[in-house]
């Protein structure tokens, strides 16, 4: 048995861009372990009394992560407790409690505690620009580097580091497809640019798996937008879109000729 681990920044970020491969790695015998920096608390809210959740909502996000994760078959999560930051430019920015405010050496040693406690095979987290540029996936990026060169120079480190990647080519097919199918995006409600497609080196297909991504995302009942033309997508759009999960391997060496197809090949 191999363990994976993951870094994410808030609560609903691991359903859609890496549900798939949790779920993969589960049937096959190993290891996951999710970890979350923080709990979300700046987050939009849906489906409740904004007045009423707003001051607790971290307290709900929790208890929805806790849902996500039975469903994606966590073995263990964790959060490595720090505030959410808000999105780039908001005054939550500047909270000395925030993910984004914290010396990136202490949040790297809080993750290089875990990682001496789980010694993962395989490790993902984000892109440098964290997908879409929130200030909480960068740091996710920066401290999960840091927290690897801490145990490295301990003498250890994970056989692969992955970085969840969106290719710009399937941006382009995404919203060529939404057009087709008549589904009207609003204007801003996609802020990912994506990478260059040739930077991608593993493409997981978790087509299978896509029925319970959607069931852990919608266990984030906080943030799921009623209004958000994700919740009325056709069925085939949903399994171009999320039906494969793709990375860039940043630490390791390929399995298998590029690309690869799984997470653990070559592990």
């Amino acid at each position: 048995m191999a363990t994976l681990l993951l870094v994410h920044a808030h609560p609903d970020d691991e359903a859609i861009s890496t549900g798939g491969v949790m779920l993969r790695a589960h049937e096959a015998g190993h290891r996951v372990v999710l970890v979350t920096a923080t709990r979300g608390e700046e987050g939009e809210i849906h489906n409740m009394d904004e007045a009423e959740v707003r001051p607790r909502l971290g307290d709900v996000r929790t208890e929805e992560l806790r849902r996500a994760a039975e469903i994606l078959c966590v073995d263990r999560q964790e959060f490595l407790g720090y505030r959410d930051s808000g999105m780039a430019g908001t005054p939550s920015n500047e909270d000395p409690r925030s993910f984004h405010r914290a010396p990136l050496a202490e949040a790297a040693e809080r993750l290089a505690v875990l990682m001496r406690e789980e010694r993962p095979d395989v490790v993902v987290t984000y892109t440098p620009d964290g997908t879409y540029g929130h200030p909480d996936h960068i740091k996710a990026n920066h401290t999960t580097i840091a927290a690897l060169d801490v145990v490295e120079r301990e003498g250890w480190q994970p056989a692969k580091l992955y970085l969840q990647a969106i290719p710009r080519g399937l941006m382009a097919q995404f919203a060529e497809r939404a057009r087709a199918m008549g589904v009207e995006m609003p204007e801003g409600a996609i802020r990912i640019v994506g990478i260059p497609d040739e930077e991608i080196t593993t493409v997981v297909d978790v087509a299978d798996t896509v029925d319970r991504k959607r069931a852990a995302f919608a266990a984030h009942l906080s943030q799921n937008d009623p209004n958000s033309p994700f919740q009325s997508m056709a069925d085939q759009i949903l399994v171009a879109v999320f039906g494969t999960e793709r990375f860039v391997l940043a630490r390791g060496t390929l399995g298998e000729p590029h690309p690869e197809h799984d997470l653990f090949v070559g592990v």
